[in-house]
């Protein structure tokens, strides 16, 4: 696969421009490029945490967040074989890499490393939308980060972009069906309770619940009214003879 010329025109001005800021810059962007995949696993297992006092469907998506950001990888890796770009740090004359060019046959399009971080920016968003402020603008800073630090072309990012907030969601919300009765059973054992958190208790369902919701609150040793069968002893007078 041939990169665009726009985003090789791209590369060289984002790689230009990094090249001329001090060095404390670029050791702070190699080292940030893969903390903030840290980061991310920390978010993963504080989202676990908040869902232990929650349903089981917040505690399902929760605990699928790091599978969906592995399904969303694996997606991008395949691409990765068939589509074969070469990195841009080989391919583009003149290049100003601050972080060592990979090795060939480590493609380039689309980026791993941003589809990682879409991908587990997408999946906390799912299962705990506050965070959204604070884990999209990150997702969005490692993806540039890529090219910042000469290693990847701006479409390269951008695509692995687009698979891990696409594939990740999906991924979360179709299997979390599945997963809901298999953790309502966990919750139910010792152990299960311990690290899921007790089972949530099940509403009243359909008529039952508007039934209840209609007859109001019942307080203790209040008497209960009950209607007296008029009817009790009475039997129906036979008709008259013609």
């Amino acid at each position: 696969m041939q990169a665009p010329g726009f985003s090789a025109d791209w590369y060289r001005a984002v790689t230009g421009f990094a090249h001329g800021l001090p060095s404390w810059v670029h050791t702070v962007a190699e080292v940030g490029t893969d903390a903030g995949l840290l980061l991310f696993a920390v978010l993963f297992v504080a989202g676990w945490w908040r869902a232990r006092g929650r349903g089981e469907r917040e505690m399902g998506l929760a605990l699928l967040a790091p599978v969906a950001v592995v399904a969303a990888y694996l997606v991008s890796e395949v691409s990765k074989s068939f589509l074969r770009e070469e990195r841009p740090c080989r391919a583009v004359a003149g290049a100003m890499n601050i972080a060592a060019c990979p090795a060939p046959g480590d493609w380039s399009f689309p980026s791993n490393h941003a589809t990682i971080a879409a991908a587990s920016a997408a999946a906390i968003v799912v299962a705990w939308r506050a965070m959204a402020p604070l884990v999209l603008p990150l997702a969005l800073l490692m993806a540039f980060s890529r090219v910042f630090v000469g290693v990847h072309y701006p479409h390269d990012v951008a695509a692995g972009f687009v698979v891990g907030v696409v594939v990740a969601p999906v991924v979360a919300l179709l299997v979390v069906r599945a997963v809901v009765p298999l953790l309502r059973a966990v919750r139910g054992i010792g152990a299960g309770t311990v690290l899921l958190g007790p089972p949530s208790a099940l509403a009243p369902s359909g008529g039952a619940a508007a039934a209840v919701a209609a007859a109001g609150p019942v307080h203790a040793g209040a008497p209960t009214a009950t209607v007296p069968d008029v009817m009790a002893g009475v039997r129906p007078s036979p008709p008259p003879r013609a």
